[in-house]
């Protein structure tokens, strides 16, 4: 696995991130957005509001980070640049979690504060909806509500005046607006009317507002932190040390300083803090974190293991591999990170309502008053109605309907081994109307081995030992699977195989090159139609493997077939399931391969598949892949090899195998930890789980404006009950977003 997620995230153009602390709104992202869009250099800039963090894509050759940090500070916030170099970045996480833990301490002292002196004044509140008399002195009332105006309520007042100097909006300045009236014309009255003013302050609505806002953020920060529980628990699985044989003897060192090719040992119980592989020593793995597989695998000399993973009873010495940025744990994080941060393209609307949202819903509280004052309410009634409209508008809900549903079912895919390397695969999978599988290595297990030796002469050749050399002879070079089938089972048979030369491949149809002066073709029917060669004598042979589901090689010497050899791959035992499991779903499935129509079909047979398409040259298959799209129809491609990488990239939606090729994993949209295709239907699963969730978030965070803004107009809504809507709304939605941890997939394809 580790070599295989090489070009997952790529490197791409020049970037940055950068952690933003301050914002409180959808509208402080989009005007932290507009303003690194600004910047000159920058290509692209996407903040993300509910991690707090801003990816900027430059289009010049640098970009200089101090100019990102200034403009971010310009509008109102602060931000600060990740670090390149891993530990300095872990020591920015630190430091980082660290600042957040003692704002929450701070906000929550000040919350429960706040709360104490607001008490007073809700039981005034209960004890005159019960038709109680109850009044508190104003000059107490007064002293109650000014700590809670001006201490608790002074984060609102910072923020709402970074976005006045910044020419913008926020929540805050709603915020502000709303409670700054309320106290304000209460204040005026004790001065002027003192006690008799009893009875017609607002006070409480004030202080009501401000706590049940103050412990809607403090719970939609946990709930938050919750979110980004996957990207938490990634980091947790990477070590600090590694004991790493150094002048033979094992010294403890820093994973940063641990170089690939060192030699390390992992003790029973310890996580391997490495990618590499296995020298000595047997042990079963967990690897559950990495790859999603809940099962311990068992791992032997030769074999690769990947960091994070957790080691069992026995001690392994391990040859480092890749390490540091380059191991596949770092590489998951990035791609998950990299997924969670982009933006679905429903954001996109959202982002352009709340541009507007604050001024609109400012202009439509000025209006609410006067007509209040026209109508003869008198301005009592008025400031209620306008100060209800200021609270319960404020947009913080709909700023985290999109991301906090995207992080968190990005979080709940990874767990269960699926990467989606952008948002837009993932809001679009789950519309699949049909998935098309490669045969080889997706649905079968990509390890074919040598059936049966089928030699055109058997009198010549009885046990087809000069078949098998001839064809070992010009598949040395080669990484195709059916050439490791061939060279292994010539090995097997303890075959002394010359050295070939003149080898050359064409693709989709074998290779050609000459042995002990001899001209050899060795491939497909269709290579000795190019080379103008009869295969009359082997159409038997070519039946019997087809007819079994073998693959038919024909070798050829000197232009005169000498015979075959069959090449079986085995289908993987999920395959079946994961068609099924397709089917049920009402997704149409469809293979399309290389191989011969008898070999595809026969498979595509046993696997319940619904139609095959067979034999498909490489080069064409992107373009039989892109005649299937179009209205109304989505089409998935799942495939692993080189071969497959246009057909993926021409997909509405590629899925790759993760321990396909790099060039397939780059070209896909989605990449599976494990191969196993069951994982496919989970993939439409999470997606249309997520995307359901967002509909849903996105309905609470309208309904409650929707329903609200209207009745406070009418001044039928108080300001404290618009307060607490306005803070069940944002607590809401993340609370909403956070099912989608509990997710599992409910095909056979869970752990």
């Amino acid at each position: 696995m580790a070599e295989r997620l090489d070009t997952i995230t790529g490197p791409g153009g020049e970037a940055h991130t950068l952690d933003i602390v301050g914002m409180t709104c959808a509208g402080c992202a989009r005007r932290v957005e507009r303003a690194l869009g600004a910047v000159p250099g920058v290509a692209e800039a996407r903040v993300n509001f509910a991690l707090a963090r801003a990816d900027v894509t430059a289009a010049a050759p640098t970009l200089d980070a101090a100019a990102l940090t200034r403009v971010v500070a310009e509008a109102g916030f602060s931000a600060t640049p990740r670090a390149a170099d891993p530990e300095a970045r872990r020591a920015q996480e630190a430091a980082a979690a660290a600042a957040a833990d003692r704002r929450a301490r701070i906000d929550g002292a000040i919350l429960i504060g706040a709360a104490v002196l607001t008490l007073p004044m809700v039981a005034e509140m209960a004890a005159m909806a019960f038709g109680l008399p109850v009044h508190l002195p104003p000059l107490v009332a007064l002293a109650l509500a000014t700590p809670v105006q001006l201490v608790a309520g002074a984060r609102f007042y910072v923020a709402a005046w970074r976005a006045l100097r910044a020419g913008a909006g926020n929540m805050d300045l709603l915020v502000a607006l709303g409670t700054t009236a309320a106290y304000g014309y209460s204040l005026v009255r004790v001065v002027t009317e003192g006690a008799a003013a009893a009875g017609h302050l607002y006070f409480e609505a004030a202080a009501v507002v401000i706590t049940l806002v103050g412990l809607g953020r403090w719970l939609e920060a946990r709930a938050k932190r919750g979110t980004t529980a996957a990207i938490r628990a990634l980091m947790a699985l990477r070590p600090e040390t590694a004991r790493v044989v150094r002048d033979g003897a094992p010294t403890v060192v820093p994973i940063a300083e641990v170089a690939a090719g060192d030699r390390v040992l992992v003790r029973p119980g310890e996580r391997l803090p490495v990618d590499g592989v296995i020298v000595e020593g047997t042990s079963e793995l967990d690897e559950s974190l990495v790859t999603g597989e809940s099962l311990p695998v068992a791992r032997g000399p030769g074999d690769a293991v990947t960091g994070g993973a957790i080691n069992g009873t026995g001690a392994l010495a391990i040859d480092a591999t890749r390490v540091g940025e380059d191991a596949t744990l770092a590489r998951i994080i990035r791609l998950v990170e990299a997924a969670q941060s982009g933006k679905a393209p429903v954001q996109r609307l959202v982002d352009r309502v709340a541009a507007v949202f604050v001024p609109v819903v400012v202009a439509f509280a000025v209006l609410v008053f006067g007509a209040w004052l026209v109508a003869g309410g008198g301005v009592e009634a008025a400031l209620v109605a306008a100060v209800s409209v200021l609270v319960i508008a404020c947009p913080c809900a709909l700023g985290l309907a999109t991301p906090t549903a995207v992080v968190a079912g990005t979080g709940a895919a990874a767990r269960a081994g699926i990467l989606f390397k952008d948002v837009e695969a993932l809001e679009r999978a789950h519309r699949a109307t049909e998935v098309l599988f490669d045969k080889t290595g997706t649905l079968t297990k990509g390890r074919p081995s040598v059936t049966r030796l089928l030699p055109a002469d058997p009198a010549g050749d009885p046990d087809g030992r000069r078949l098998l050399t001839l064809a070992a002879a010009v598949q040395q070079a080669s990484e195709h699977p059916l050439a490791h089938a061939i060279t292994e089972a010539a090995a097997a048979h303890g075959l002394a195989v010359p050295a070939a030369t003149e080898v050359r491949s064409e693709t989709g149809r074998g290779v050609t090159g000459r042995v002990d002066g001899a001209r050899v073709e060795l491939g497909n029917r269709a290579l000795m139609a190019a080379h103008d060669i009869d295969d009359a004598a082997a159409v038997a042979a070519i039946d019997a493997a087809e007819t079994a589901g073998e693959t038919a090689i024909l070798v050829a010497v000197d232009a005169r077939v000498i015979g075959v050899i069959a090449v079986a791959d085995p289908v993987r035992s999920e395959s079946a399931a994961a068609v099924a499991d397709l089917t049920a779903r009402g997704v149409a499935t469809g293979l399309i391969s290389g191989d011969a129509a008898r070999v595809a079909g026969a498979v595509g047979h046993a696997l319940g598949i619904g139609e095959v398409i067979a034999p498909v040259a490489p080069e064409a298959k992107a373009a039989r892949v892109t005649e299937r799209r179009g209205p109304g129809r989505t089409v998935v491609m799942v495939g692993d090899g080189i071969n497959d990488a246009p057909a993926l990239a021409a997909a509405d939606v590629g899925i790759a195998i993760g321990t396909g090729t790099d060039v397939a994993i780059e070209a896909a949209g989605v990449t599976l930890m494990r191969p196993d295709p069951r994982l496919v239907a989970a993939s439409l699963e999470i997606s249309r789980a997520t995307s359901r969730k967002i509909r849903q978030n996105l309905f609470w965070a309208f309904i409650y404006n929707v329903i609200g803004l209207p009745i406070a107009a009418l001044g039928l809504l108080n300001p404290a009950v618009a307060g607490a809507a306005m803070a069940a709304s944002s607590v809401s939605v993340v609370t909403n977003s956070l099912v989608l941890r509990r997710w599992r997939p409910r095909s056979s394809a869970s752990p």
